[in-house]
């Protein structure tokens, strides 16, 4: 099972302070580092030094970094033209020589929208799906030859379709628990599902959902890989416990519902029941990342029990 650390630097950190994160995520011994694509912070709390750009930062630790995948969780298709977007991900991917994995979906948060002024229009999966056509249909294009595309949305003309990232076959990830549009995109365009924030009875059956919707199309279920990201807070003592909760303004009254909480034992004793849903990699989200601390101590006491 691959473990990797998820983060969300909008709630307020710097390039710095994600740099010492990701190079300690992959000194310590996980698989990967994946972050938000935000540019407004969500509830209460300092938002100081203000968003960065996911790409822009994913950019950066592609230089930095030797062995960790690295990638969004996800990108929103209302930030990006499909083909800018592209060609940032093909770089990114260069820079890091093959590491990169591109998650995209439909964006949700309307109030960054707002703040920035890009528009979000009431319906997106449409939207989605020609950004998916795009960028795949650009990357996969052989060199020489040329791509035209014609969509509701886009339209290419003799497109170059250059440049193409290390990986001949970069992964993609479609997350969401829509029982429908969401599992049937994800069987079509994804090398990896995930579902985030649910119970175990919501993993399961989206699970399910996307191993038909690839039976639907005669793409063989095992091909896609399955994973989990959840909220993640783990102490070996109560006080340190409430502490973390505390820094990410989480109720000890309920976080340990759904989320990986607790002991040590509790967080291996969770992620072994998603393994054994059928997940292939879990997302470890830790919101407050200038914990280094924590990230040692999960690295100590719950990685070794998930190899």
């Amino acid at each position: 099972m691959e473990v990797c650390i998820f983060t969300e630097p909008q709630q307020g950190a710097s390039y710095t302070e994600q740099l010492a994160q990701a190079t300690a995520t992959e000194r310590l011994g996980f698989d990967g580092w994946f972050r938000s694509d935000h540019y407004l912070a969500m509830g209460d709390g300092d938002p100081l030094p203000g968003p960065t750009d996911a790409w822009t930062t994913l950019a950066g630790l592609a230089r930095e970094t030797r062995r960790i995948r690295l990638g969004t969780l996800v990108s929103s298709a209302t930030f990006r033209h499909p083909s800018v977007l592209a060609i940032q991900v093909a770089q990114v991917d260069d820079m890091s020589g093959g590491r990169v994995e591109l998650g995209l979906g439909t964006g949700w948060f309307a109030e960054e929208h707002e703040a920035y002024g890009i528009p979000f229009p009431a319906k997106r999966f449409g939207m989605l799906e020609e950004q998916l056509e795009v960028v795949t249909g650009l990357w996969s294009t052989p060199v020489g030859e040329h791509y035209d595309f014609a969509g509701e949305h886009y339209r290419l003309e003799h497109s170059p379709a250059l440049p193409k990232p290390a990986q001949s076959d970069l992964p993609i990830i479609i997350g969401g628990s829509g029982p429908k549009r969401t599992p049937a995109i994800a069987a079509r365009f994804a090398s990896e599902f995930n579902i985030g924030f649910r119970d175990e009875t919501v993993v399961a059956e989206m699970f399910g959902r996307v191993r038909r919707a690839c039976d639907d199309i005669d793409r063989d279920p095992a091909s896609i890989r399955t994973s989990v990201a959840l909220p993640t807070v783990v102490a070996t003592t109560d006080a340190d416990y409430r502490r973390r909760l505390a820094a990410i303004d989480e109720d000890p009254a309920t976080f340990a519902d759904v989320n990986v909480a607790g002991t040590p034992a509790a967080a291996v004793e969770k992620i072994l029941r998603l393994r054994d849903l059928g997940a292939d990699r879990v997302y470890l989200q830790l919101v407050d990342l200038r914990d280094l601390d924590h990230l040692e101590l999960i690295a100590a006491e719950v990685l070794p029990h998930l190899r």
